[in-house]
């Protein structure tokens, strides 16, 4: 009985196929893999950098506006402040002075009573009609853990003008003669009238009807190096009480940022993050970047 099989030249033409086939597979299989990381590593990039933006335009929104302004600090020793509207590359901080919203709802009224016989600069008292500010008091120090109180003895809040004149941004940056921000805290006594503390000197000062209450200046500081540093955001600091945001530790809001930068147009401010992968997926060095406007 004659038995059939392969022949030699079967055999080597399924292995040659069999060969093809495997190295089609296995490069398809590596593509998938490599699309796989990337799209990983994007996605991941994407949900840092909204969510870094997102923490920055949610403060960013509550700024006192004429307040913002840029910090370059390439020469440490000293440090040059300008309006965010100036601002070029070369200043790489971003800060503010935040109203403080918490404390607004259900807390101060924003307005002074500019006819009652409480608002007085020589007695240095300030009615603030329709306030609660034992409401304001608690959620400040709340937020402060309890080291900013409208209460004398501690840190104190700022109360500042709206419509104050003589423009500079510097002027909210410090309390005093000339200047737009006052400190202060409040009459025991009474729940809608402010006080001003002996210390801060207000007899050159005009009284307006509109006002902003803040506890917190805020800074976005880079740290590290040009292409990869850590973004820091600096909070619960006082300028009026002779504080920057070097007084403050800061929260790192983003790990591996490769870019940021800032602009203002009128009252719009324009900010873009990148962030990159570190190599964290391997050979590759994924970066994402976003833009968010804030009014």
């Amino acid at each position: 009985m004659i038995r059939k099989a392969f022949t030699m030249l079967e055999l080597v033409f399924v292995m040659v196929i069999m060969g093809i086939v495997a190295s089609i597979g296995a490069e398809i299989i590596a593509n998938l893999y490599e699309n796989y990381i990337k799209t990983r590593a994007i996605n991941r990039l994407q949900s840092q950098t909204e969510l870094a933006l997102d923490q920055i335009a949610k403060r960013l929104q509550y700024r006192i506006k004429d307040s913002a302004r840029a910090i370059d600090i390439s020469n440490p020793a000293v440090p040059v402040y300008i309006p965010l509207s100036d601002a070029n590359a070369s200043y790489t901080i971003l800060e503010w002075i935040g109203i403080s919203n918490e404390s607004f709802l259900g807390g101060w009224s924003g307005f002074i009573d500019l006819n009652s016989n409480d608002t007085n600069a020589t007695a240095r008292t300030l009615k603030t009609s329709g306030s609660d500010l034992n409401t304001s008091n608690s959620i400040i120090e709340a937020l402060t853990y309890n080291t900013v109180s409208l209460d004398a003895g501690s840190k104190s809040p700022a109360l500042i003008f709206k419509g104050k004149s003589a423009y500079n941004v510097n002027n909210y940056y410090s309390a005093g003669v000339n200047n737009h921000t006052l400190k202060i805290e409040r009459d025991g006594a009474n729940n809608d009238i402010l006080q001003i503390p002996n210390d801060d000197n207000v007899s050159n000062n005009e009284i307006f009807e509109q006002y902003w209450l803040s506890h917190s200046a805020f800074a976005i500081v880079p740290n590290g190096s040009t292409n990869d540093f850590n973004l820091t955001l600096h909070y619960n600091y006082q300028p009026w009480e002779s504080e920057d945001y070097n007084s403050t530790t800061g929260v790192t809001i983003v790990e591996h940022a490769s870019t940021f930068r800032f602009t203002q147009i009128g009252e719009t401010i324009r900010v873009k993050l990148c962030v990159h992968d570190n190599n964290q997926s391997g050979d590759y060095d994924f970066s994402f970047c976003k833009e968010r406007v804030i009014y």
